[in-house]
């Protein structure tokens, strides 16, 4: 029987930790299995490989024979009786361990006893793997997400309903637990990943849960004060001017922002930013007027 270096099937240094040893067979397990690669016989070779290799590594008395005494580990103890008996000769053939290469065309017998001939199968059946995670893109627009709404989404022919929190912000990815792809051997299923693109289909700017928003405000009010009615996202409201308000004056108008993702009732600000607008086209009495004014000043 040809020496088949486990380490090297599974991509491995003799160092390697049990950590090392499970991480490296499930990649390569998945990555070669019959259900992912049917009728393809190197990739059902590559596994029954993998297998055998993890069965002995992933075994630390199994690992330790066969870190000793190479092919011949599973008779490790009759080889060590014969080394105390007999000469150097036999020490050399009891420890084999620095062999290299093995016989592409042979599989140790340990293999066959091991997992009796069956295909991509151990001992405890076979190797259940969670199904692939999928991925999709969900565009909404700023308006859908100012309230927690759900949607049904259709994908590869099954429907999912999902519940979209108020305040989901654009590139913001959920997960939505087993709703991937299908588990194999009775494995889990994948997860779903949603990503959300936001589109603002609004005169505000969204920056976080803040809001911002820019309103005109005539000169006269600007100068002598007064009342100005203001869009937010939810309404109307009625501000007071200050006297001698400047252009780009800004306001806070506290909870009348966005919501703040996933705490229900609290709401980021709106700002408020006043552009004085200069008149035109003015009439001789404006005119007048205006000049007037500017001599008192």
């Amino acid at each position: 029987m040809d020496f088949v270096d486990y380490y090297k099937t599974l991509g491995l240094e003799r160092t390697a930790t049990e950590k090392d040893i499970k991480k490296a067979y499930r990649k390569l397990a998945r990555k070669y299995h019959p259900d992912l690669n049917p009728n393809n016989k190197d990739a059902e070779k590559k596994f029954k490989e993998i297998n055998e290799a993890n069965e002995v590594l992933s075994d630390p008395e199994k690992r330790e024979k066969y870190d000793k005494y190479g092919k011949d580990w599973m008779h490790g103890e009759e080889f060590e009786k014969a080394r105390q008996q007999q000469s150097s000769r036999s020490q050399h053939q009891g420890f084999s361990g620095g062999a290299s290469g093995f016989s592409e065309s042979d599989f140790s017998d340990f293999f066959e006893s091991m997992f009796g001939g069956a295909r991509g199968s151990s001992r405890q059946g076979p190797v259940q793997f969670k199904g692939k995670d999928l991925n999709a893109d969900l565009e909404l627009n700023l308006s859908d997400i100012y309230k927690t709404h759900r949607q049904i989404l259709t994908l590869h022919g099954q429907k999912i309903r999902i519940t979209i929190p108020a305040g989901v912000e654009h590139g913001q990815e959920i997960k939505i637990k087993g709703k991937g792809g299908k588990g194999i051997n009775g494995g889990p299923n994948g997860d779903l990943y949603i990503k959300f693109n936001v589109v603002n289909d609004t005169s505000f700017k969204r920056d976080g849960e803040n809001l911002y928003t820019t309103v005109d405000l005539d000169l006269y009010t600007a100068l002598l004060g007064g009342t100005l009615t203001v869009d937010t996202f939810d309404g109307k409201v009625k501000l007071n001017i200050k006297p001698e308000t400047a252009n780009d004056t800004k306001v806070r108008l506290r909870g009348k922002g966005f919501p703040i993702y996933k705490k229900e009732g609290q709401f980021g600000d709106l700002i408020v930013t006043y552009k004085v607008k200069i008149p035109t086209q003015l009439s001789e009495k404006e005119k007048e007027l205006f000049k007037a004014l500017q001599k008192l000043r």
